[in-house]
């Protein structure tokens, strides 16, 4: 027992000579916490080097370089699909049209006449353009519906790897079906980016701060830019679609006096295309491995149009614009294109669609047939569409001299130019086989070129800068446009057996009602005729989801509230205030006036000052009293 008494005294012992644990550990967390205090309050306080305005200056820096590489992304992609789609066409049109080559690859497919129902499927089926292409626009979206676009182009190139009706007929209604939706989706996307850079720039605007309707002409110097932009690059689709027969079905072909043999005479005086000229233009058949190799590149640069697309370019509207654009209904949308035609503006405009159509169409076929090949041989068609596809990406760059002169001065010139280059035509006659006419056919190359820069450029950044205010008719107003030019389009398909006098008189006919309505739309412009624009209705937001909520819009402001959303609130607020005024009867009439005072339209109406509150609840009073003795 003692020695268990001394074990525990000694513990004791030790314990009271040991410092106590707990005393430590809290001078240590006093010391600490003075330690700490100081960073913390360093590190939660204001920063003396960080400038708030310099932070936002170049965040909204970084945004307009985004916009830049929107548009040349875009620009660049479609320039490669067009490059890809455009080479292939040509080089499938000449190995087809050897009689020689169909015999052997397509005799036992039965597919003698497939180039002229891939034609047809291509130049017929964009006719019904404008009943599908803005309800697929505001469903998929801008971004998308060009993704979706380059990806049918190159679904179109897969095709030609097994060659059957079922691949190649298809593939190429979906190219007719897809070209009216790129093109009015191209032509809003570029007029959207010129809109979001003049809200970049001008990011301290009160009317940019708060969503309102630009004024008018604030982005028009922007919208120049950026289609000369778009224009000058897109135009070099018709260098690079030269590539494969420059460099691969060149090698095969036939001199010219084989070719040429039985073509007696050339230009204004000749029907059809080229009357006379040899079914048989190759000298050996090229082998399937390299038709394969061929096809097989311009199928990784089909794709990687897709992929720039889809990586490099950015949204055109934000997601809840995206959702405004499309809850104002499908079958508004659907009707809307067909109302957007009883605007003068786009009435009078109508033959200059027309012609931009058949101008291009004629250069790269009329043209360069009827009086290049037939003059200097098939082996020059490559050089003439070079030339002409250099000479339009050159001349783009004129329609930044819209940044000081008038805006008609594009289009006029553009005419003038094409004007003089018709009449020039319709008394050209030149003998076949005959390269010394080389040059004289490269100047007119080089000049009819000029005109369809300036017409293309005019064209666009006039559209754009007519409703450049209005982002939410741009889909409707380009697939107005792009849906005239497919008619042009399918017009020259069916004139290919025309005389070429009567070519030329179409376009020489079309070219002068195009100058005269212009010249009469810009007379009522100056005359502040207003033109008749359908009402696009406001977007109702009634399904509960993603962000909208039926009575919690935070995209919309008091200024931009529709009549039946104010209904909506009167009939709310005058429910309150009775159910609030049962209650109040319950209690007494002296608690009603108090009661009264707290309802969301008093306090709404609180600002008048405390007359104007008396008098509402007197007012809420004798009407309470009237019920009551009622």
């Amino acid at each position: 027992m003692e020695a268990k008494d001394r074990e525990v005294l000694d513990r004791e012992d030790d314990l009271l000579l040991a410092p106590p644990n707990g005393a430590m550990n809290e001078l240590l967390d006093v010391g600490q916490a003075d330690n700490i205090q100081g960073p913390m309050e360093e590190f939660l306080g204001p920063q003396a080097e960080y400038n708030e305005e310099e932070e936002e200056r170049k965040y909204y820096r970084r945004k307009r370089l985004g916009v830049i590489k929107n548009v040349v992304a875009a620009s660049i992609g479609v320039m490669i699909v067009y490059s890809v789609y455009m080479g292939l066409l040509q080089m499938q049109l000449i190995l087809h049209y050897d009689m020689t080559y169909r015999e052997v690859k397509y005799s036992n497919l039965g597919l003698e006449d497939i180039d002229r129902k891939m034609l047809m499927g291509i130049n017929v089926t964009p006719i019904i353009g404008l009943l599908y292409t803005p309800v697929l626009i505001r469903f998929l979206g801008t971004k998308w519906m060009m993704f979706l676009a380059s990806g049918i182009y190159a679904l179109f190139v897969s095709t030609n790897y097994w060659e059957r009706y079922y691949t190649l007929v298809p593939s190429a209604v979906a190219i007719g079906v897809t070209i009216v939706p790129l093109w009015a989706s191209l032509g809003s996307y570029i007029t959207r980016m010129a809109q979001q850079y003049y809200e970049y720039v001008n990011y301290k605007e009160e009317h940019v701060q708060e969503q309102k309707k630009l004024p008018k002409g604030a982005c028009h110097k922007y919208i120049i830019v950026f289609q000369s932009v778009f224009n000058i690059i897109f135009h070099l689709s018709f260098v690079f679609a030269e590539f494969p027969m420059c460099l691969f079905l060149n090698g095969y072909l036939h001199e010219n006096k084989h070719i040429l043999c039985k073509v007696t005479h050339c230009g204004t005086t000749i029907s059809g295309l080229i009357p006379g000229f040899n079914t048989t233009v190759l000298t050996n058949l090229p082998r399937s491995m390299l038709l394969i190799q061929v096809e097989s590149i311009l199928m990784g640069f089909a794709f990687l149009a897709m992929i720039i697309f889809l990586v490099l370019c950015g949204a055109a509207y934000g997601p809840t614009e995206e959702i405004d654009l499309r809850s104002i209904g499908w079958g508004n949308i659907f009707q809307l294109p067909f109302k957007h035609l009883r605007d003068y503006r786009l009435q009078l405009l109508c033959p200059f669609f027309i012609y931009s159509g058949f101008e291009v169409l004629f250069a790269i076929t009329g043209f360069s047939l009827s009086y290049g090949v037939c003059v200097l041989g098939l082996k020059s068609l490559w050089l003439l569409i070079v030339v002409y596809g250099l000479s339009c990406s050159i001349f783009s760059s004129l329609s930044l001299c819209l940044l000081r002169l008038p805006r008609w001065l594009c289009l006029a010139g553009g005419a003038a130019v094409h004007l003089v280059l018709l009449v020039t035509l319709m008394v050209l006659n030149l003998p076949p086989n005959e390269p010394k006419y080389l040059a004289p056919l490269l100047v007119i190359t080089v000049l009819w070129g000029l005109g369809t820069a300036l017409n293309k450029t005019g064209v666009s950044t006039l559209l754009s800068m007519l409703y450049a205010e209005e982002k939410e008719r741009l889909d409707f107003v380009y697939t107005i446009y792009h849906w005239w030019q497919a008619i042009a389009i399918f017009i020259v398909y069916l004139w290919s057996n025309l005389p070429m006098k009567a070519k030329l008189s179409i376009l020489l006919a079309t070219l002068l009602l195009a100058c005269y309505c212009y010249w009469v739309m810009e007379r009522r412009l100056a005359r502040n005729v207003t033109p008749r624009r359908p009402r696009i209705p406001r977007p109702k937001h009634k399904i509960k989801g993603y962000r909208y909520l039926e009575e919690d819009n935070s995209d919309e402001s008091d200024s931009e509230k529709s009549e039946e959303d104010e209904e909506e609130e009167r009939d709310n607020e005058e429910h309150v205030v009775e159910e609030m005024g049962a209650e109040d009867r319950k209690e007494g009439d002296q608690d009603a006036g108090a009661q009264g005072a707290d309802s969301p339209r008093v306090e709404r109406r609180g600002a008048k000052g405390p007359c104007h509150r008396r008098e509402d609840a007197h007012e809420r009073e004798v009407e309470w009293e009237e019920r009551e003795g009622g």
